[in-house]
């Protein structure tokens, strides 16, 4: 018996190899299903050889995936690749890591006794009341196998030379009572542009200790070649970057910066002066002018709000480590922007379970975010391979100061760039 399939024939087993019931008797469904699962991965190898012979990338080996058919579950081999990401949408969809991940936390929450009137209401919504006790099992060694893989892999192939760091709060019970517990996540840029979930942790205080652990762990894993971490100042946070990744500059949000400065203001019209005159700083394109900016931003806070200067002053050696960077990159290493979706699904989830009944379910359901938000990264560049070639063809060493003119005209040009900012929102702000 032979099946046909244009430009793809496949011979069907031996007789000897059919499956078959106690009597001796063909299982057609067995039969079925089995050649259903050996056409459908010769479809999806066919396809990856394809696309790697179109873009010049190669084959990495496979990822198992169940799909649950009219005959039967059939076990998928999805090809990796090399570089980027291959995922045959027209076969079966992403799998919904991260309700699955919910559902497991409810249901864990039920068995401990701890869940809510509210959360039996969004269990008893996704049809949590009809999983068995084996279902959740093979909800959860799914799950995990997916973190372990992604959490496990080595690391060391590739340069990383920008690196983000962050952390969320959410509420999880520790032994017998309640606490707010820091999930701590890294996100790495290849020298190819490519962005990768590189780890995540749960820890009960963001402390030198807990960074550093977290990042030897990193580093123990291959991460290697990094020149610039962005992140928040987190406190002993600074210091671990210091301690592990020897040489490589620290970049201070420029986001969180800003809410540090806006926060000594208080509420109301002084703070949001705070704002309009410290964000335009950032938005200059001239290396020149965003200094020159930001010596004007902490002249014009000091007549305002001398504790918002202050912390200004302090921050400057941080808050402009960017600029050494190719211009190219500025806009998207000042920030942690690449942390906060991640962050955002991370708090939407865990306000539906509330409170986490354990470390380790809250570390599975992080674990499936990140896990999708890496598969999704897999497809598209964050830096063009041209701009990546900027980082490491850069000439290393001083640049030249700009002469008194030239400062001269930088200064006039910065005053007049906060001026005009600031007329333009407080007048948005009365009409």
């Amino acid at each position: 018996m032979e099946i046909i399939s244009e430009g793809m024939p496949s011979t069907a087993p031996a007789p000897q190899s059919l499956p078959r019931f106690a009597d001796g008797t063909i299982n057609m469904q067995e039969l079925i299903r089995s050649m259903a699962e050996m056409l459908t991965n010769e479809i999806m190898s066919a396809e990856a050889d394809q696309l790697c012979e179109s873009t010049g990338n190669s084959r990495n080996g496979y990822r198992e995936r169940k799909l649950v058919t009219c005959v039967g579950t059939l076990t998928l081999r999805i090809p990796k690749l090399r570089s980027g990401s291959f995922f045959p949408e027209d076969v079966i969809e992403r799998y919904q890591r991260v309700d699955r991940a919910v559902a497991a936390a409810v249901n864990e929450m039920y068995a401990t006794g701890t869940s809510t009137r509210k959360v039996a209401k969004v269990a008893a919504a996704m049809g949590i009341e009809r999983l068995s006790k084996d279902q959740v099992s093979a909800m959860v060694s799914g799950l995990d196998a997916d973190n372990e893989e992604l959490l496990g892999r080595d690391l060391s192939g590739l340069r990383m030379p920008y690196l983000w760091l962050d952390a969320t709060y959410v509420k999880c019970r520790t032994g017998a009572h309640v606490a707010s517990v820091a999930v701590v996540t890294a996100i790495g840029c290849d020298e190819d542009g490519w962005r990768h979930v590189l780890g995540l942790d749960v820890v009960d205080t963001e402390s030198h200790d807990s960074w550093l652990g977290f990042l030897q762990g990193l580093r123990e894993r291959g991460v290697h070649g990094v020149e610039l971490v962005t992140s928040d100042a987190h406190t002993g946070l600074k210091g671990a970057i210091a301690e592990v990744f020897q040489g490589a500059a620290w970049q201070r949000c420029v986001v969180h910066l800003i809410r540090n400065c806006t926060r000594e203001a208080g509420r109301g019209s002084l703070a949001r002066r705070v704002a309009r005159i410290v964000a335009p700083v950032f938005r200059a394109k001239d290396a020149d002018t965003v200094r020159a900016m930001y010596h004007v931003a902490c002249e014009m806070l000091e007549a305002c709000c001398p504790r918002a200067a202050a912390v200004l002053e302090e921050a400057e050696p941080d808050a402009l480590a960017y600029l050494d960077f190719p211009q190219s990159h500025w806009k998207r290493l000042r920030t942690n922007n690449v942390q906060e979706r991640t962050n955002r699904e991370i708090k939407r989830r865990s306000r539906v379970v509330q409170v986490f009944p354990s470390e380790r379910s809250l570390l599975r359901l992080a674990g499936a975010v990140m896990c999708d938000q890496d598969e999704a990264w897999s497809g598209a560049r964050y830096f063009k391979a041209s701009k990546m070639a900027q980082l490491y063809e850069r000439v290393a060493g001083t640049a030249e100061p700009p002469s008194a003119e030239r400062r001269e005209q930088v200064l006039a040009f910065a005053r007049q760039a906060i001026a005009a900012s600031l007329e333009l929102a407080d007048g948005m702000e009365a009409a």
